[in-house]
Parts: C-alpha cells; sequence; structure tokens
C-alpha cells in the first residue's frame, strides 16, 4: 500500500476562524470543516446540481450546501441520517507544525442514490387531440365569500367559448387556490442553481406550482391569463408566479433547451385603475422571454380609469357588456386558430438561435 502523498493547506489558525472554508487542491475543490475543534475535509461538489459545499454552513455536524440545503457530513461525506445512500468523497488530515495537511487519495467513493426522475423533466412531447386552452386567474378573494372578479369573469368566458364553440379542451387554474411557496432565489446564487424543475417543486411535494408548470410545459397549446390592475401593475399573483417561472426560462441560459414551444399566449387586462399598456407591456415581454407566440392583437382590457366613484361602475359595466365577452371569445378565437397553424407547421422544433435576453453568453457559462 502506497504511503499518503499530504498537500499542505496552510496555517491552521486560518482553519479555526470558519466552520467552513473552501479550499483548491489540484483538481479538487474540497470543503474544509473545523467542528469543536476537529478539522475534516470532504467533496466541494454537491450530488444534487454541484453546489459549493465550501461555500455552506454548518449545523451541527453536517455541511449544509448553500444552494438547496442537502446535507453531508462533514467528516465522513455521509449524507444527512435518512439519506446515507447519498454521500461525497472524504479526506484525510492531519495538523503537522500548526499546518493542516490533507491527503487527495479518497478514503469513501461518491455515492448518489439514483433517485426517480420528476415527472416533470420528461420529453416536452404534444400527445395527439384537439387544441387545449389553459386559462390562469392571478386575482385574489376569498373564496369563501366571493367577491365579482371582472378579469375572471371574461376569463371563464372565453374558455366555455374555446370548449363549447372552438371544440377545444380548457382548465382554469385560479392561483389563489394553489399552494405556491414563493421563489428563493437560487438563482441569485448561481445560473446553475435555478434548476428545472425548479428545486422548491423537487423538494416540496406540497408545492402545487408543479400544475402551473405542467399547464404551461406540457400539457396546454394556448394559454389566456387574466390578470386585475393592481397600482398600475398586475396583480402580486402574478408576479409571484412569474418569479418561479424563472426556472424554465433560465434552461435556454444553462442549457440551450427551450421548454416552450409552438405555444401561444393572450390577455385579459381589467381594473379600475388605467395603466393598461404598461400592464400589457410587460406581459407580452415576460412570455416572449418563455417562448410563446401572439396571435394579431394578442390581449383584451378594459379599464374606468382612477374616480373612485368609478370602481363600482367598473363592475357594472362589466357584468352587462356584451361587448367585452364578445371581445373574450374573439380573443381566444384568434388564439386557437393561431395555435392550429402552429401545430400544422412545427417550423420550431428545430435548434432555436438564442434570443431575447439570451441573445449572447455570459462570461459564466461553457461554451
Amino acid at each position: 500500500m502506497s504511503e499518503k502523498v499530504w498537500h499542505d493547506l496552510g496555517s491552521v489558525e486560518q482553519f479555526r476562524r470558519m466552520p467552513v472554508s473552501e479550499v483548491k487542491v489540484g483538481h479538487l475543490t474540497l470543503a474544509i470543516t473545523c467542528q469543536n475543534g476537529e478539522f475534516g475535509a470532504i467533496s466541494g461538489l454537491c450530488n444534487h446540481a454541484g453546489g459549493p459545499l465550501g461555500q455552506g454552513g454548518l449545523d451541527g455536524e453536517y455541511v449544509v450546501c448553500p444552494w438547496h440545503h442537502w446535507k453531508f457530513h462533514c467528516r465522513s461525506g455521509l449524507g444527512e441520517p435518512g439519506y446515507e445512500e447519498d454521500a461525497v468523497p472524504s479526506y484525510a488530515v492531519k495538523l503537522e507544525a500548526g499546518h493542516l495537511f490533507v491527503s487527495l487519495e479518497a478514503q469513501s467513493p461518491r455515492r448518489k442514490k439514483r433517485h426517480p426522475p420528476h415527472p416533470l423533466t420528461r420529453p416536452v412531447q404534444r400527445a395527439a387531440g384537439p387544441i387545449r386552452v389553459a386559462g390562469i386567474s392571478t386575482t385574489h378573494m376569498d373564496r369563501e365569500h366571493q367577491r365579482y372578479s371582472t378579469s375572471e369573469a371574461l376569463l371563464e368566458v372565453a374558455l366555455e367559448h374555446a370548449q363549447s364553440a372552438l371544440a377545444c379542451e380548457s382548465r382554469l387554474l385560479r392561483l389563489d387556490e394553489l399552494r405556491i411557496r414563493n421563489c428563493e432565489g437560487y438563482y441569485s446564487k448561481s445560473a446553475r442553481a435555478c434548476t428545472w424543475p425548479c428545486s422548491i417543486t423537487q423538494m416540496d411535494p406540497n408545492d402545487q406550482m408543479e400544475q402551473v408548470y405542467e399547464a404551461l410545459v406540457h400539457w396546454a397549446d394556448v394559454v389566456l391569463l387574466a390578470t386585475p390592475i393592481r397600482w398600475g401593475a398586475s396583480s402580486a399573483l402574478y408576479y409571484k408566479m412569474v418569479e418561479r417561472l424563472n426556472c424554465v426560462q433560465n434552461q435556454i441560459t444553462i442549457k440551450d433547451t427551450v421548454l416552450i414551444r409552438n405555444k401561444v399566449a393572450g390577455f385579459i387586462i381589467m381594473g379600475g385603475q388605467d395603466n393598461v399598456q404598461d400592464v400589457a407591456g410587460h406581459l407580452l415581454g415576460f412570455f416572449s422571454e418563455l417562448g410563446f407566440m401572439f396571435p394579431q392583437f394578442p390581449y383584451i382590457a378594459h379599464s374606468r380609469g382612477w374616480s373612485a366613484e368609478d370602481m363600482e361602475r367598473n363592475v357594472q359595466h362589466v357584468q352587462h357588456s356584451e361587448e367585452l365577452r364578445r371581445g373574450a371569445r374573439e380573443l381566444v378565437r384568434r388564439q386557437v386558430e393561431f395555435a392550429q397553424v402552429l401545430l400544422g407547421h412545427r417550423a420550431a422544433d428545430e435548434k432555436t438561435e438564442r434570443g431575447g435576453r439570451k441573445a449572447h453568453r455570459l462570461d459564466i457559462e461553457q461554451t
């Protein structure tokens, strides 16, 4: 058995000051730990998504990955209790003459438990059948004591028309009925930390954002989103959803993968306040970044301005306006007809050149 080759990491005092330190030695990146005066060394590469363990923290004797909080024992490399089948390599360390040394010969191998793939990771392949229209309502209310929502009312008109007159399948997602966790900003840590599906969805079986991902990426040919105007912008629920959709758009950055193809989006914008054009501009900009396409005149809108007394008249107008109902029906008709054209050509299935904000590579990306 060959004698260990030891590498001098430097003064031990620098490692006493930090519970976890990241060190690069040769081709290896290590997480060096100091826990109750005892030192350890494990691989600095997390099993989950390659997060930097050496930039994490300590929870007892476990190194916590800063990206998605997977845990590995600071000396053995084993996963936390219940997850021991996942392990990262561990390395021997020794103290000598006030310096810390490490051997780069792994004491234990990396082991990755075979986790079943998340259903959302399946290939995006449209199943045969009629045009499918997904409606998304972003208004918020107490469903036990419902008020009249002008945006949701017209969305329901459009979906009913799609089903009864256009022979489409349809489904309605009310965001306020779904348990959707807030985005935790994994992208702010690293582009590669923002995974598909979102790591929140992967780790929390109770997170119902999965229903939105399933509808937008796998099920729908047409997405019709309805939003009220809140202080001159789309609803807070809309923006909550948008932040969680960053993982869809981010696949263009990290993998050159476009998940949204041959899909059509349109919008219903309603409110007692004005600023329709700004709201529409944001909706069009964001959904185009996801990969959606738009028919001619891709939104309808209605607003009676800022006067307080117009709030009641705004609701009354929508409740009794056949013109707005006809507009909702015509909007979904334009969407469905455009979707039929796209599905007939399938022209976008080949590799898509980078566009939008992703038209040039980031410095962090591999070429």
